[in-house]
């Protein structure tokens, strides 16, 4: 075992809320911050185009490659649950879509005793981390870290969604993170001129020339180091080498809802009888730890078009394909610029329901499964997930 030099923060995962982190606490030059990521660099040029992420959703390097357990209320099969693997995490690996959630839900968590997360206390740092592509407003930032852009040019295919939407009495919405998120329209992207704009682009890339930031890919953590009940380090592997990161002042874990829970269990911080019957020995009894786990179940339902105005006809004729390729390399626009999923829709299903709880999301593109290879004919994907879920899991 071979101990690194003491840090003032160790920050274990380099993704959205990792790179963040490491970016903010190292900015005014005092502390020492080690970042630790289990994946490589973001040096993957399909991490970076956005219609890329059809490379990464099942990359074996990029990605983490979950399952669920079987699950019964899915006839026993396992559902697949993409993770990003690399600097930026998630952020390298999604759909790009920028979503910030209803104002009333924050409002709701504080009124259940979570003090600091009503819209009015969050909104000013989402204004703080946003460069939103249409200017500052009293709801959007203007000059932050992350790019918010519009998608540039309309899609035939999204206007006959939208247009469809408002036959039903869905009205438009231009702004689904503006005074109301109801409505149907086009999403806006994190992207800047044709690049995705992860927070390993946005927060890390500008922070990696300080010498008080350190960042080590390829470090798995293995577990945190307490000294009684205070977390003091984070060992972890790294090129066949077990190695200990020391926190002079905090330990703090970005891993994501999946593995910081977890680390924390091979820690010794969980259920007693749970560490128990894993021989793991128990630092802190907290039988909350890896329960209460909640994600929207989301159905993929496909059409076949009746016009070849789809990306599936993009990418199945090398005319079109060079066309579209030649259109991001000469202007950082076209379907290389956007990704798959263009338009979206909230709105309310349920009587009892105050504010939308329901989304769809609209692609232009039809595969058998996300980011496998699209089908050899014209087609669309409405994709539809339930907000909030009261299915739990651990």
């Amino acid at each position: 075992m071979a101990e690194d030099s003491t840090h003032d923060y160790v920050v274990v995962g380099a993704g959205t809320a990792g790179c963040a982190l490491a970016a903010r606490l190292s900015e005014n030059g005092r502390h020492s911050v080690l970042l630790l990521e289990a994946g490589p660099k973001d040096d993957y040029l399909w991490i970076h185009i956005p219609i890329g992420y059809g490379k990464t959703m099942f990359h074996p390097v990029y990605n983490w490659r979950f399952e669920t357990e079987p699950d019964p209320g899915m006839n026993g099969r396992r559902i697949y649950w993409p993770r990003g693997r690399c600097l930026g995490g998630s952020s390298s690996i999604n759909g790009l879509i920028y979503i910030r959630g209803q104002h009333e839900d924050y409002d709701h968590w504080a009124s259940l005793g979570n003090d600091g997360w009503s819209w009015k206390d969050v909104l000013p740092y989402f204004r703080k981390l946003e460069s939103n592509s249409r200017g500052a407003s009293e709801l959007h930032g203007g000059d932050g870290p992350i790019s918010c852009s519009d998608i540039r040019g309309r899609h035939e295919l999204i206007e006959a969604l939208i247009a469809g939407a408002g036959s039903l009495g869905v009205p438009r919405n231009d702004d689904f993170n503006g005074e109301r998120q109801e409505g149907v329209g086009y999403y806006q992207l994190f992207t800047r001129k044709g690049w995705r704009s992860s927070t390993a682009v946005a927060y890390l890339r500008p922070a990696r020339g300080r010498p008080n930031l350190r960042v080590e890919t390829g470090a798995h953590a293995t577990r945190v180091l307490f000294e009684g009940t205070r977390a003091a380090g984070v060992e972890y592997r790294q090129g066949g080498h077990t190695r200990v990161a020391r926190a002079a002042r905090e330990v703090i874990l970005a891993a994501g809802a999946l593995q910081s829970p977890q680390l924390l269990l091979l820690s010794g911080v969980g259920s007693g009888a749970h560490l128990a019957e894993h021989g793991i020995p128990v630092v802190h009894d907290l039988p909350g730890v890896g329960e209460n786990l909640q994600d929207h179940l989301q159905l993929r339902l496909l059409f076949r078009c009746s016009k070849p105005i789809t990306t599936n006809d993009d990418l199945a004729s090398w005319w079109r394909s060079l066309q579209i390729g030649l259109k991001w390399l000469v202007q950082r626009k076209g379907p290389l610029a956007i990704g798959i999923n263009q338009g979206g829709l909230f709105t309310r299903v349920l009587p009892e329901s105050a504010t939308p709880d329901i989304q769809f999301h609209f692609a232009t593109l039809s595969a058998d499964m996300a980011g496998a290879k699209p089908h050899p004919f014209p087609g669309f994907t409405m994709s539809v997930c339930q907000l909030r879920p009261t299915s739990r899991g651990r």
